[in-house]
C-alpha cells in the first residue's frame, strides 16, 4: 500500500477511535503504536512509542504545566476573585452595563494567573452571574460574556494550550505568550464595546447600581478595594517580567506564579486542608491527562513524518489541487472551526498538528502567528454546540431559569467576535509578532 494511503487508514482509524467514546489518548497511540508494529515490526514500532516517552519526560519546560495548573485552581477554589468582583462592582455599577464590564475585566485579570479556561469560568458562574442576574441584567448576554471572557485563560498568558502547542510545534514559550497578550487584550476590548453598544441602545439589558447603594460605600472603601486588583499585577509581574528579562527560566517563573497565588491564599486564611486535597487532586489529574494526549501525540506524528505523509498533503495542496497559501491557511482555520464543534482543544491539536505545523513552515508562514490562529480557533471550541465544554459548565453552574436553550443563544454573537478577532490577526499578523519580536530583538 502506498504510503499516502496508509496515512488516511491510520487517520481514518484514529478518527474512528474517538467516535467510540475513548478517551483521546487511548484513541491515538492505540492506533500509533499498531501502525508502527505492523509497519516495522515489533523491535522497531515498539522503539517509536518508547522515544516519543522518553522525549516527553526529557522535556523540562513540562514542569510548568502542574503550576500553571495548580495556580489555576487555588484560584478558583480559595475565592480569590471575590475581592476583584466586589472591587469591579463599586467602580463600574454606576454605569449602565458596568457589571457585565466589570465582569469582563474581572475575566482578563483571572486569565493573567491562570493558564485554564475552566477556572474562569467557574470564577465567573459562581461570582459574577448570582450577582448580574440578582440586579436585573439580561441573562443571555450575561451567560454569553462569561463564557466568552472565561476563554481568554487559553490566549493570554500564561496559557496551557500555548504551553502543549510550543512543545509540538518546538516553538519558544515565552514568544508565544507574548504573542497572546495583544490579541488577547483586542478579544477583551471588542467584548466590552458589544456590551457598551448593547447597553446604550437598550439600558434595560444592564441596569445600573441604585443611587442609594452606591451611596452606601464611602471613597475609604473604594480605594481599599483597588488594592484587590493588585493581586494578578504581582503574580503576572512575578511571572512574566524575570522570564522576559532573562533571570528565570519558564519552570521558574512559573515557580514563582504557583507560590505567590498560595501565599496569598494562606494570607487569607483562606487554604484550608480540604481545599488544599482539592486542588492538589485536580492539578494531578489534569496534568497526568495532558502527559497522555501529549505522548499519544508524539507517537502518532513520529509514524506520520516516517511515512512522509506531510510532504504528500503539502504536494496534494499546492500541486494538484494548485491552491495558494493563504487559500491554504484559510482552510486550515475553517477545518479548527468545524473540529471545535465536536473536539476540545488539545484533541484538535494533536490530531492535526502533524500535519498543519509542517505544512504551515512550507509555506513560509510564522509558527508563532499560527499558534495564536490555532488558540483563537480553540476558544470558539469551547463555546461552540453541540460539545462545547463551557456551554455545559456554564449550564451546571447557572440557575434553572437559564435553559440550555438561553445558553446557545447567548454565544452567537460571541462567537462572532472571536471570528471577527481571528480575520483581524489573519490579516494583520504584527498584532501578534510586534510584542515578542520587540521584546527578543528580531
Amino acid at each position: 500500500m502506498p504510503n499516502e494511503y496508509i496515512a488516511i487508514t491510520m487517520f481514518a482509524g484514529m478518527m474512528a477511535m474517538l467516535l467510540t467514546g475513548q478517551r483521546v489518548f487511548a484513541g491515538i497511540g492505540f492506533v500509533a503504536v499498531l501502525a508502527a508494529v505492523m509497519l516495522w515490526g515489533g523491535q522497531g514500532g515498539h522503539d517509536i512509542a518508547f522515544t516519543s516517552t522518553i522525549k516527553l519526560m526529557n522535556w523540562y519546560p513540562m514542569l510548568t504545566l502542574p503550576m500553571f495548573v495548580w495556580m489555576g485552581y487555588i484560584m478558583s477554589e480559595t475565592r480569590l476573585a471575590d475581592d476583584l468582583y466586589r472591587m469591579f462592582h463599586v467602580w463600574f455599577g454606576p454605569v449602565p452595563g458596568g457589571l457585565a464590564i466589570g465582569t469582563i475585566l474581572l475575566m482578563v485579570l483571572v486569565s493573567a494567573m491562570n493558564g485554564l479556561s475552566v477556572a474562569g469560568l467557574a470564577i465567573g458562574a459562581t461570582i459574577a452571574l448570582p450577582e448580574l442576574l440578582k440586579r436585573g441584567y439580561d441573562k443571555r448576554m450575561v451567560t454569553g460574556i462569561i463564557q466568552g471572557g472565561s476563554s481568554l485563560g487559553i490566549l493570554v498568558p500564561p496559557s496551557i494550550v500555548l504551553v502543549l502547542y510550543s512543545m509540538i510545534a518546538r516553538q519558544p514559550v515565552g514568544q508565544l505568550w507574548l504573542a497572546g497578550i495583544l490579541p488577547g487584550l483586542l478579544m477583551a476590548a471588542m467584548f466590552l464595546l458589544y456590551v457598551v453598544i448593547r447597553c446604550g441602545i437598550n439600558p434595560r439589558l444592564g441596569p445600573p447600581l441604585p443611587r442609594e447603594e452606591l451611596a452606601s460605600v464611602t471613597w475609604a472603601e473604594k480605594i481599599g478595594l483597588l488594592r484587590a486588583g493588585l493581586l494578578p499585577v504581582i503574580i503576572f509581574a512575578g511571572m512574566m517580567v524575570p522570564f522576559v528579562l532573562g533571570y528565570f527560566s519558564l519552570v521558574e517563573s512559573s515557580v514563582v506564579g504557583a507560590a505567590i497565588a498560595t501565599l496569598v491564599a494562606l494570607m487569607k486564611r483562606r487554604l484550608t486542608r480540604k481545599v488544599w486535597e482539592s486542588c492538589m487532586v485536580s492539578t494531578l489529574g489534569v496534568s497526568c491527562m495532558f502527559m497522555w494526549i501529549l505522548l499519544a501525540a508524539l507517537a502518532f506524528g513520529a509514524v506520520f513524518d516516517g511515512l512522509g505523509a506531510v510532504r504528500a498533503i503539502e504536494a496534494f495542496f499546492l500541486e494538484d489541487l494548485g491552491l495558494t497559501r493563504w487559500q491554504i491557511i484559510i482552510l486550515m482555520q475553517v477545518s479548527f472551526l468545524i473540529m471545535g464543534m465536536f473536539l476540545d482543544d488539545t484533541a484538535m491539536l494533536v490530531i492535526v498538528a502533524p500535519l498543519y505545523v509542517p505544512l504551515v513552515q512550507a509555506l513560509e508562514f510564522d509558527l508563532i502567528w499560527y499558534g495564536i490562529l490555532y488558540t483563537i480557533t480553540c476558544q470558539v471550541a469551547y463555546i461552540t454546540p453541540p460539545f462545547g465544554y463551557n456551554l455545559f459548565l456554564m449550564r451546571a453552574m447557572a440557575p434553572d431559569h437559564v435553559t440550555l436553550g438561553d445558553i446557545y443563544r447567548s454565544i452567537v454573537p460571541i462567537v462572532g467576535i472571536m471570528i471577527l478577532t481571528l480575520i483581524i490577526i489573519m490579516a494583520f499578523p504584527q498584532i501578534a509578532l510586534w510584542l515578542p519580536n520587540l521584546v527578543y530583538g528580531q
